[in-house]
């Protein structure tokens, strides 16, 4: 029986309005919210951690799933993120980096990152050189690849008549999801603001400790510092949800991790630091530097407590201790001169600046022998330890129970 024109037009006002799925908004919120997490998943564990640097293999299922997930929820090609993604390793913060915010500015990157994918994402060069190893199958090059916009296409007409009208207001945030958590907010401010664990050889940082919204891709230092790596978090204060999901996923077979961050072993204290002491340093370098770090922190916290109770001027030290415990290219020109003022008025920091560059050239110094670079690394110890400086004879006391 068919309906009178007012029956039909009550009828659609109120598809437009409610869709199938007649939710309230705190529950359009959370699917919103649920299926932008999924992305989120999708994008750090398939096309970060097992498509790009090979930390970990999937198994069928959740592959086809997160390829599926992808093509609906963000168009995005595999191949292109993959190899876009190699090459900012690759040239991190040079011309050639896709989207260095050193090189391109924080706001270019910020707001403008989506543009700057798809810019990269039509050199041929690119994607030859760096996007080797990504799915070719029929259902790649037949409909993920060949018809990327449809799948974005199909989550729209899902949303709509789900929800109606609303549908469209979700698929947008669905949308810019992605380029603003991961184009934007990784690539730009993961390279300008935040907290460093580690002396990365680029300017990459920490955005927050626990890694829930971008699915653990917060902890982008982490990341730099062991690229092939599955698990992003490194200190037990750092949370990523994307290595909860990969453990459980590990437990029913789904996921096999290759790589993990190396951890150092620590032994009995030797006598004197020998070849497997240097192995373990050298293996272990960027935790040996945070170490380290830790050490210069407390010195100056206490060199900084000295010159309170003395009632002397705290300024230049205060300006300076930010940079003390990094590499010399990672200081910017505005704080030379009073890292300089801080070191000739601190003989002690002044020291342990000195050793620690010493004890960075031990795995930069390539044309040294592993024997000559052992006895250095004894002699280094022996300085240390004779040096007075509370911080660095116990930093060299546990350096010499290290082991690989």
């Amino acid at each position: 029986m068919l309906l009178p024109d007012s029956a039909v037009l009550s009828a659609a006002i109120d598809w437009l309005g409610n869709g199938l799925w007649d939710l309230t908004w705190w529950q359009i919120v959370l699917y919103t919210l649920v299926t932008t997490h999924i992305t989120i998943a999708a994008v750090t564990i398939f096309l970060h951690r097992t498509q790009t640097h090979r930390a970990m293999d999937l198994g069928p299922i959740p592959s086809h799933f997160f390829r599926f997930w992808l093509w609906i929820g963000t168009g995005m090609v595999t191949k292109e993120w993959v190899a876009i993604h190699r090459k900012h390793h690759a040239k991190c913060e040079t011309e050639d980096d896709p989207h260095s915010p050193q090189v391109k500015g924080i706001d270019e990157v910020m707001w403008r990152g989506a543009e700057l994918y798809r810019k990269e994402s039509k050199n041929k060069e690119t994607m030859e050189r760096y996007g080797h190893g990504t799915p070719d199958d029929w259902l790649e090059r037949n409909l993920y690849s060949r018809y990327s916009w449809q799948g974005v296409g199909l989550m729209l007409i899902l949303n709509l008549a789900l929800f109606g009208a609303i549908g469209l207001t979700i698929w947008a945030v669905q949308m810019l999801w992605i380029p603003f958590w991961a184009a934007g907010v990784v690539n730009g401010i993961g390279h300008y603001w935040g907290y460093r664990n580690f002396e990365a050889m680029d300017s990459s940082t920490n955005l927050i400790p626990w890694g829930i919204i971008i699915g653990g891709e917060e902890l982008h230092n982490n990341h730099h510092t062991y690229p092939t790596s599955a698990k992003f978090s490194v200190k037990k204060y750092e949370f990523d949800i994307g290595w909860v999901y990969i453990s459980l996923m590990q437990k029913i077979g789904w996921a096999k991790v290759k790589k993990v961050p190396p951890k150092m072993q620590m032994g009995d204290v030797q006598p004197v630091a020998d070849a497997k002491t240097l192995e373990a340093v050298i293996a272990n370098r960027y935790e040996v530097m945070a170490n380290f770090a830790r050490e210069m922190r407390r010195a100056t916290k206490d060199e900084l407590a000295s010159l309170k109770a003395k009632g002397a001027d705290l300024s230049v030290l205060k300006a300076a201790k930010r940079w003390l415990h990094r590499d010399d290219d990672k200081v910017p020109a505005a704080a030379r001169t009073h890292l300089v003022q801080a070191r000739a008025a601190h003989p002690a920091l002044d020291k342990m600046m000195t050793m620690r560059e010493e004890l960075r050239q031990l795995w930069l110094n390539t044309s040294q022998s592993r024997e000559q670079l052992a006895a250095d690394l004894a002699a280094w110890c022996h300085r240390a330890e004779a040096s007075g400086i509370a911080g660095l004879r116990e930093f060299s006391t546990r350096l010499r129970a290290a082991r690989a």
